[in-house]
Parts: C-alpha cells; sequence; structure tokens
C-alpha cells in the first residue's frame, strides 16, 4: 500500500470503532479480512482535502474578516454588521507550484471571495442589499509560468500590474480597516441640512470613472482577464506590465528596502482603459488614464510612520443613452491623495499596536448624473482615527476605527449645506 495510506487506514480503524483491537486480537484475524481495505481507503481519501499530487503542491491560505459599525448621517443612525468590503472580504486561495528544471516553475492561484454583507451596498434603509449578501465571487483564477532569472508570466483573471499598486506599500498593518478606498458608505444618501435626502450618494462624489466606481481612490482597483507580465527583484527594484479587456493596459514600478534606521516602499503605476463595444453600467465607450503613487516609510527603532497616496485620472467617456440633461459624452479631470500617519510598536506580548490617524481630499470626482445636472465641482474631504491590535498567537488583528466624510457640490441649486457622514467600526480579521 502507498504509504499515504497508513493515514486514511487509521481513519478507517477508527471509524470501525476505534483503536481498541489488542494485538492478540489482530493476530486471529482471518486472512480475508481485508479483502476491500484498498476500496475504503479510496473512498476516505476521495473526501480528504489533499497537499496536490505528486509533481504540483496545493496550499490554502485565506482570512476571515468581519466587523461591527455604528453610522450617523446627519438624521438617522444604526448599528450594522457585515463584512469589509469586496477584494478585502473574507476568502479562501488555493495556489501550488511545481518545479519544471532548475530555476523554472510553473504554477496556479484560484481566489474565491465569501463574502457575508457588502458595505459598499449599505444604505440607510439596509444593510443588505439584494445579490449583495451570502454569496461567493471568484476574484482570481489564472496559471503562471515563472523563471527565476526572467520573471513571472501569468495568464486569466487577475489583480493587473496597477492593481492596488498605490495602497500596498502600507507597511503599517492598518491597511485593512484604513485605505484611501470608501469601502463602507458609498451607497448611503447624502442629506441636506435639516436631514431631507439629496438625491445623490457619497458615490456620486467619489466615481472613479477609469472603472465606472464610486470608490473614491484605487481606481483601477478591479481584476480583469489579462496578461501579465512581473519582472524579478534586483536590488529592491521591480517593474510589472499587463494587457487584457478590449482594450486594457499599464505597467508598474516598485522598490522595497531597508537603510539607516528605516525601512522604505514606494510604487507608482499607469494605466490605460479603453473600449468601443457596449459596456455594462450605462456606458457605450471609454477613454480613460490614470495615474498613481504611494510611499511608506517607517523608523525602524521607534515605530513611526508615515504613508501616503496620490491619483489623478482623466476620462472622455460616452453613454449608451443620454441622461435627462442631454449628456451623452463628458470628460472628467480628478485627482485625489491620502495621507496617514502614526506609530507601529510593540507595546505588549500580544503583538504589535498600532495607531493612526488618516486624511484624504477627492477633487472634482463628479458621476456621469451629477455632471448631467450641472456640477462645476466637486470635493469630498475624509478624516478618521483609529487603533490596531495585532495578535500574533491567533495570526489576528483586532481593530477599532472613527471616520468622517462630508462634500462639498458647486453649481447645483440645493446642494450648498450638505450633512456629513460619521462611522464608528470595530472588527477583526483572522488568517489561515
Amino acid at each position: 500500500m502507498k504509504k499515504h495510506s497508513l493515514y486514511a487506514l487509521a481513519a478507517a480503524g477508527l471509524l470501525a470503532g476505534g483503536l481498541s483491537v489488542t494485538s492478540a486480537s489482530a493476530a486471529d484475524l482471518g486472512g480475508n479480512c481485508c479483502a476491500d481495505l484498498e476500496e475504503r481507503i479510496a473512498e476516505l481519501e476521495a473526501t480528504t482535502v489533499r497537499k496536490g499530487n505528486r509533481k504540483v503542491s496545493l496550499t490554502i491560505s485565506g482570512w476571515v474578516a468581519e466587523q461591527v459599525v455604528y453610522w450617523d448621517d446627519g438624521a438617522e443612525s444604526n448599528v450594522y454588521v457585515g463584512g469589509i468590503g469586496t477584494t478585502l472580504a473574507s476568502h479562501f486561495k488555493l495556489t501550488g507550484q511545481a518545479a519544471i528544471s532548475p530555476g523554472w516553475s510553473a504554477g496556479y492561484v484560484m481566489h474565491i471571495e465569501a463574502i457575508s454583507n457588502e458595505p459598499f451596498d449599505w444604505n440607510a434603509d439596509t444593510s443588505r442589499a439584494s445579490g449583495t449578501t451570502n454569496r461567493a465571487n471568484v476574484l482570481q483564477s489564472f496559471w503562471f509560468v515563472k523563471s527565476d532569472t526572467l520573471g513571472k508570466v501569468s495568464v486569466g483573471l487577475q489583480s493587473q500590474a496597477s492593481d492596488n499598486t498605490a495602497i500596498l506599500v502600507d507597511g503599517s498593518g492598518s491597511l485593512v480597516p484604513a485605505n484611501w478606498v470608501i469601502f463602507d458608505g458609498p451607497a448611503f444618501g447624502i442629506r441636506t441640512t435639516g436631514g431631507a435626502q439629496s438625491g445623490l450618494a457619497w458615490a456620486d462624489v467619489a466615481t472613479c470613472h477609469h472603472v465606472n466606481s464610486g470608490i473614491a481612490a484605487d481606481c483601477n482597483g478591479v481584476p480583469l482577464n489579462a496578461v501579465r507580465y512581473d519582472s524579478p527583484t534586483f536590488g529592491g527594484f521591480s517593474v510589472s506590465a499587463s494587457w487584457g479587456e478590449d482594450d486594457f493596459w499599464d505597467v508598474a514600478a516598485r522598490y522595497a528596502g531597508e537603510g539607516a534606521g528605516f525601512k522604505l516602499a514606494a510604487a507608482a503605476a499607469y494605466s490605460e482603459n479603453t473600449d468601443e463595444r457596449v459596456l455594462a453600467g450605462g456606458l457605450r465607450s471609454r477613454d480613460s488614464q490614470y495615474f498613481q503613487v504611494g510611499a511608506y516609510v517607517q523608523h525602524v527603532a521607534t515605530g513611526l510612520f508615515l504613508y501616503g497616496a496620490y491619483g489623478d485620472e482623466q476620462s472622455d467617456n460616452v453613454l449608451l443613452a443620454a441622461l435627462p440633461n442631454g449628456t451623452v459624452g463628458y470628460s472628467v479631470d480628478s485627482d485625489h491623495w491620502y495621507v496617514k500617519a502614526g506609530i507601529r510598536q510593540r507595546f505588549s506580548s500580544l503583538g504589535h499596536t498600532v495607531f493612526y490617524g488618516e486624511y484624504a481630499e477627492h477633487s472634482d470626482m463628479a458621476s456621469a448624473r451629477l455632471i448631467d445636472d450641472g456640477a462645476t465641482g466637486t470635493e469630498m474631504q475624509r478624516w478618521g482615527v483609529g487603533i490596531v491590535q495585532e495578535v500574533d498567537a491567533a495570526a489576528m488583528s483586532v481593530w477599532l476605527k472613527y471616520r468622517n466624510m462630508s462634500a462639498e457640490v458647486d453649481g447645483v441649486a440645493g446642494l450648498n449645506d450638505l450633512e456629513d457622514l460619521d462611522f464608528v467600526g470595530f472588527g477583526a480579521l483572522i488568517n489561515f
């Protein structure tokens, strides 16, 4: 019998009544007692997650993350329980790799999200928007071939070279509860002074036309079917490029290193997204360019850190059908920036503690609908504070955060004075 079958044999013994058979009774067993043993072992192995076949490995990893959020929109308040937003949501990832020859390997990634409740769709009426709860989502599925000296080529549904480029340099340990994407609240209505609904959502003043989504920043944060190349790392530097869809391409450069008592990470990317076919989301064609850059620096001895990111988007889009005021094509020139500072230090045996403060501005990120209403400019500001406690023994992070969002709209009657939106969130993430 194969060596790995011994584990299944032990399991079969347990299922048959335990390991209470003595050596004497075992010696009394007849010669035909094990005629169906291989068949039973095969059945048990078929129900067991294995580490892959003899050539390709299998690794299962991921995390589970959930939060409790109190919100106040100036007229109403409530407490919701749910996830932390797609791309950060609870998930599991299957990865594997096999050696082809010295210095060459091939592998795969299958990344599945398990979304319990999507905070992108929360609003004052419900935390469980139709079709956005209790669902599984294929975030990535691709294969790759890698050379230690030439780099890696990946093909399939994946993060492109510029996906999350400016975000992922954040090494503070507070990236999940605090980054420049508005995971909590884009679908909430904006209220005017006095509590009336303005007819706008927060996504209307935080729209990335590069992906036609109201996420405030990371305007290329959606995995696509693409071909991607990643270079080896030389002296802390690496470059990436990808192409896909109809038509999308991007390039990115990254650096990470440590010296003179400081940790430093920086990255920049440029992406272009053009499409002349009929698209979902009300677009007929898209012509959009996006530049982003991010940097993180930390003083090793004290744990003091500073992180910053900047994005600039220029888009010319055409709609499938004219909006009420006749808008069929529009141009956008917007930018946004984000800064976070704090301290990351081990104050207890549990693990590192992170205290942070954040601030962001998003200028002229008006939606097509708001442009159609005659908006001549928009501004959204965000600020917040929080604490993250890492629990090393459980591969876990626990956080408590506060965030405030405010908005200004120029050129549209009745939108001169808008209420803020406030969030207080408590959550945790555990890795496996």
